[in-house]
């Protein structure tokens, strides 16, 4: 069963936690999936990456620049995983198949009552599966963690 962390975005948007997020994985030496709900979006989050500052270098690819086992982070519309990543970052109230992923991130805007709605019912959902959840609240000092199961 993959271990499944929810995300709640309270003082910032994806763009701008992902980076962190990120910075943290290619530290750890795993390779990361980002879907986000269209190609637009994920637009922003590359021009996101390209210009954190920290950590200053998210080397990321998708399917327009190709060479997906070149890159560390690949982003896509779609549960993917051609670049072989171990960790998968969901955006947009995406779904995937949680097989195969060490650890899946689930990053929801807590400023929208229908994102965190669904947030809650694919809690549940991924809860009677039987994976390890754990949920986590953005705050002024960085992600609390508030639950477990």
């Amino acid at each position: 069963m993959s271990e499944i962390g929810f995300y709640h975005l309270t003082r910032s948007s994806a763009e701008a936690a992902l980076p962190k997020l990120l910075g943290r994985t290619l530290a750890l030496g795993e390779r990361a999936v980002v879907v986000a709900a269209s190609e637009e979006r994920l637009g922003a989050i590359s021009t996101a990456l390209w210009l954190s500052s920290d950590p200053d270098w998210l080397p990321h690819g998708d399917a327009r620049s190709g060479q997906a086992e070149h890159q560390p982070i690949w982003l896509a519309t779609r549960a993917e995983n051609p670049n072989g990543g171990k960790f998968l970052f969901l955006l947009d109230g995406q779904e995937a198949d949680e097989t195969g992923w060490a650890r899946i991130f689930d990053l929801f805007d807590g400023n929208d009552a229908e994102a965190v709605a669904a947030a809650r019912l694919r809690w549940r959902r991924r809860q009677e599966a039987g994976h390890r959840l754990t949920y986590n609240q953005q705050t002024e000092a960085g992600w609390e963690r508030k639950a477990e199961a």
